[in-house]
């Protein structure tokens, strides 16, 4: 079949068109929102499959593929492909036991994030696996092992050079950007500051978002490296520098639900911090009637669960309890440091 380069945009997921007169779907037996495996000059992709009835999107000996899943195959439009049933995602049967309120162990951690990394998981096993951890509350251990499976897939920067500092927020305040003033300060004392943000979550911008408006935050692996080493820091997207791509498909699913539960957070955190080399960071977490955490008895809970997972990962971890009452903007913000 012919590929063809569908201009939709399918936010993160590898999205396959067939048309439904065409031969290959009714020998196959196709079903739409099946997986299927595309491959072309010797690479290949996992895709969901949509079944169309007009030949306008795709006609009836081609392939259509969404602009995600274009990019992802990397080969140009019209080269000849094979597409066939993609085998279940090995790690299915640890998904349906979390599902079922088991807990899972390392190794399942590391099969289910491999999976998810590949874009394995179709939106549906996705939004089961971020719903179950949300409404299961992973015990602490279940967080270290999905925090270490995340950081394990993906890249990771080495800088060879000790401390390489941090500081993030947890978010969820208007007017939150002091990371954009932190790192060129930091950056500026000569301190190695490789700052990486995810896209908003839970509200409508986050810092990699914001910073966009004045810079390019979608930077390649080798390119972010050569960045930070020259200015000794960086406000980038950690997306596009493979560093914890798992955290960014789960991101997908989570924004549209408006979930990010203390597990997820953590894992997502902490796993895109030790991919991009740091090894101490300072993390802000505001409280506020209108924030993520709102009282401070959560506050104290989340500040223990971060460091019992920063500690078993080896990150040196300072947490930070501010207020987060107001929006952050022209005045100044009280800081507690809690009792311990």
């Amino acid at each position: 079949m012919a590929l063809r380069r569908v201009a939709i945009d399918t936010y993160r997921e590898n999205v396959a068109y067939l048309h439904r007169e065409c031969d290959l779907y009714r020998a196959e037996g196709f079903q739409a929102l099946s997986k299927v495996e595309v491959r072309a000059n010797g690479k290949r992709i996992l895709a969901s499959l949509n079944v169309v009835d007009d030949a306008a999107i795709v006609g009836h000996a081609q392939l259509g593929l969404s602009e995600d899943a274009f990019a992802s195959l990397g080969v140009e439009e019209g080269t000849p492909v094979s597409v066939s049933q993609a085998e279940p995602p090995p790690s299915i049967p640890a998904l349906h036991r979390k599902i079922a309120g088991e807990r899972l162990s390392r190794e399942d951690y590391r099969a289910i994030v491999q999976d998810i990394a590949e874009l394995r998981y179709s939106k549906i096993e996705l939004t089961a696996f971020v719903v179950t951890c949300e409404l299961g509350e992973l015990d602490r251990e279940e967080i270290f092992y999905l925090s270490d499976a995340m950081c394990r897939v993906g890249r990771r920067l080495d800088w060879r050079e000790h401390p390489v500092v941090d500081k993030h927020c947890i978010g969820g305040i208007p007017g939150n950007r002091t990371s954009m003033l932190v790192v060129p300060i930091v950056a500026a004392h000569g301190l190695l500051c490789p700052k990486t943000s995810s896209r908003a979550i839970t509200s409508p911008s986050g810092t990699a978002d914001t910073m966009e408006v004045l810079a390019k935050v979608e930077i390649p692996f080798d390119d972010l490296e050569e960045l930070v080493r020259r200015h000794r820091g960086c406000l980038a997207w950690g997306g596009t520098s493979e560093l914890s791509p798992a955290d960014d498909v789960l991101i997908a699913v989570e924004r549209p639900l408006s979930i990010d539960s203390p597990g997820q957070m953590v894992a997502s955190i902490l796993s895109k911090k030790l991919a991009a080399g740091s090894t101490h960071l300072l993390l802000d977490i505001p409280v506020g009637p209108h924030a993520k955490v709102r009282s401070m008895p959560e506050a104290r809970r989340l500040r223990k669960l971060f460091e019992f997972v920063a500690g078993r990962l080896g990150l040196t971890l300072d947490v930070v309890i501010t207020d987060g009452s107001q929006p952050v903007g022209r005045g100044s913000a009280r800081c507690s440091r809690p009792a311990t």
